[in-house]
C-alpha cells in the first residue's frame, strides 16, 4: 500500500513540474525505458515533441525526429501526460 501511495504520490510531482515547466516557456524531457540510454523525448511549450539523442561531440541534443500533433498527443497518452 505504501508503494502504490509513493508512486501516485511521485507521479504527480513529475505532472506538476511539467506543466510548471511548459507554462513557463521551457521545455520538459520525457525519458522511457523503451528508448537507448542516449535517447529521449522533447517536449516543446506550444506542444510539439521531438526525438532527441544527447551528442557528446557537441555536448547537446540532437534531433532525431518530429513528430506530428497526432503523434505527440500518442506519447502524452502513452505516459498519462494528456
Amino acid at each position: 500500500m505504501n508503494l502504490k501511495r509513493l508512486e501516485k504520490s511521485a507521479n504527480q510531482a513529475i505532472k506538476n513540474l511539467r506543466e510548471t515547466k511548459l507554462k513557463n516557456g521551457l521545455t520538459f524531457m520525457i525519458n522511457s525505458d523503451t528508448l537507448p540510454p542516449d535517447q529521449c523525448y522533447i517536449e516543446h511549450p506550444d506542444g510539439s515533441i521531438e526525438l532527441v539523442f544527447l551528442s557528446k561531440a557537441i555536448n547537446d541534443f540532437e534531433v532525431i525526429k518530429k513528430y506530428s500533433a497526432e503523434e505527440s498527443d500518442r506519447i502524452r497518452k502513452k505516459f498519462n501526460f494528456s
